[in-house]
Order: C-alpha cells, then structure tokens, then sequence
C-alpha cells in the first residue's frame, strides 16, 4: 500500500483543523458536556471512522480496508481502559468539572504527537528487523496475562487496580514549578515575574504521557494487524479523537464493565499469538529452524482476526453487565 506524501499531509491538516475548532469552541465555553452531547459526537466520530473503511477500501483495495477497521476496533477497546485512569488524575488533582473537557482535548492532541513518532519508530524498527515482530508478539503475550492478573486482582480486592500513571504524575511536579491553584482555563500564569504552570497544563501532560504508557501495547497490538503505517496512525487518530466523548459516556459505567480486561487480554493474546506466527514466517534467525521461514503453522488471516476481537468483546461486555445486575438484586 502506497500512501503519497500528499495523503499525509492532507490527513494532518484535516486533524489540526478539528483539534482547533474544538479547542477554540472549548476555551470560549468552558463546560461540562452533558451525556447527550457526548452521545452526539461520539456517533459523528463513529460514523466518520466507519466511513473512512470505505474510503482506504476505494482507495487501496478491500484488504487494506479490513486492516484498519480491526485495528480502529482494537484501538476503541484497548482506548476505554484509559478513561479510568482519566478518573485516576482528575481526582488526583482535582479538575474543576467545567475544564475536564478542554484538558483531555489538549491531552489527546500531545497524545497523537507522541503515538504518531512511536508508530514511525516502530515502522523503522519491523522494515530493518524481521524478528522485530517476535519481540512485538512476545510482549504482547506478556501484557495479556499480566492484564489477566491485574483484572483477577482488581476483582478480588473490589475494583480496579492503580496504574503506573501516579508514578508519572509525581515525577511531572517535581520538575515542573507549578502553582497548586487553578485560574480559570489558563494553562500558565505569572506570578512576582515567574512563570508557573497551573494543575490544568499539568493534567494535560499526564493525560498525554499516560497515553503513550498504553500505547506501548495498542501500537503493536495494530502492527499485528497491519504493517501500513498510515493505517496505524488513522487507526490512533478515529479511536483518541473519540476518547474525549468516551470519558462523559463511560465514566460512571466503568466499574459495570468489570471483565473488560478479561476480553482485552484475550485479544492482546491473540494478536500477540498471531505476530509470532507471522515472525516465524518471515524468520531469519538463525537459531530458529536453521534461519529458514517456518510455514507449518499458517497465518492467521485478518478477517479471521476482527471476528474473534469483535466476538470478544460481545461476550466480555453482555458477561459484564449480567454480573453486575445479579449483583445488584442480590444486595436490594
């Protein structure tokens, strides 16, 4: 798949401006968006994705098309995990409810701009290494069944389980000379001829560097359903751009949708299961079946790939939710 400079471009622009008007409709009024208007615009979000496999299957043929809508349906649920961490560092630093919006706005923009170089560091290192993706599926394995084991946890103990993004959000306030009040959206302020950070513009470094902390799975989790990387990118950008909607729609669902990590190890397991498998097919090391490719073992095709991840996540959410009603008759 051939993808002109042009496309690129064009697809950055085309994000720039979106990011702009909503950022400029955010800063002139700060507010929290009410369901129905997260509903909203998560749909536009949803139905331009979806139209965009039409597009790349015009475009570029009816595989390619297959290739990114299983990694934007990857990326959407692997995405959701991140909004209880959204939960975790706003209550961390307690964001006034009228500025969570404009917050994850900026936090998904940097979060684009460190996943885009992460997607071209990792297109660099699958082109020059073919066992680059024994090294991807491996990983991957091992992020499913320790998210297996932090979700096997998370239910004993009654909820969810910290994440890393505390650790980083202590580190932000070391380094930078912040003040601990809010004034109003400002992102910095000056005080006694010094510049201070206010919480916001600190929220929104955590929230864009959190990100890439789940990127390290997602990212090559969608390699291992694609090798294009524009379809990686727009996989990213469709899946974040609705990350914003997601937090308004699902944040007081997140504890229902408690066997989520179940399904997404499974998927992480599989995706992980099928890079190896690939790795051996394009095997060059020589301490594997004597440097020769080894094709026993066949592919796993894409559209085999999109019913299970689809599959799974049928089953882990309807799972969840009847867990949760019974539980809920139980103590009423």
């Amino acid at each position: 798949m051939n993808v002109d400079i042009w496309v690129w471009v064009a697809t950055f622009l085309i994000l720039v401006t979106v990011l702009a008007v909503d950022f400029i409709y955010q800063v002139r009024n700060p507010h929290e968006p009410t369901f129905r208007e997260s509903a909203i615009q998560s749909a536009i979000y949803i139905i331009l994705a979806l139209l965009f496999t039409f597009v790349i299957g015009g475009v570029w043929g009816p595989q390619f098309a297959q290739e990114y809508f299983a990694g934007y349906i990857t990326e959407k649920s692997l995405s959701v995990d991140n909004v209880f961490v959204f939960l975790v560092i706003f209550s961390q630093f307690a964001v006034p409810r009228e500025l969570r919006s404009q917050a994850l706005l900026i936090g998904v923009g940097l979060a684009l701009v460190l996943r885009f170089i992460f997607i071209l560091l990792g297109a660099a290192f699958i082109e020059n290494f073919s066992w680059a993706f024994y090294v991807f599926g491996a990983f991957l394995l091992f992020t499913a069944l320790k998210l297996l084991k932090d979700t096997y946890d998370g239910l004993k103990e009654g909820g969810h389980n910290d994440y890393a993004g505390g650790k980083l959000i202590s580190t932000i306030q070391k380094f930078i000379p912040a003040t601990d009040k809010y004034h109003g959206n400002k992102m910095i302020i000056k005080v006694s001829g010094k510049r201070l950070a206010t919480p916001l513009l600190m929220v929104m470094i955590a929230i864009g560097f959190t990100d890439l902390l789940f990127a390290l799975d997602s990212i090559p989790a969608i390699y291992g359903l694609t090798d294009v990387p524009y379809i990686v990118f727009v996989a990213n950008v469709f899946a974040l751009l609705g990350l914003r909607q997601l937090y308004f729609l699902l944040g007081g669902l997140m504890e229902r949708l408690k066997y989520l990590g179940v399904g997404l190890s499974a998927i992480l397991g599989w995706i992980g299961l099928k890079l190896v498998i690939h790795a051996l097919h394009k095997n060059e090391l020589p301490f594997i079946n004597g440097g020769e490719s080894f094709t026993l073992i066949p592919e796993i095709r894409t559209d085999l790939s999109l019913f299970v991840i689809l599959i799974t996540l049928l089953i882990t959410t309807i799972w969840s939710l009847a867990a949760t009603s019974k539980n809920r008759e139980k103590k009423s």
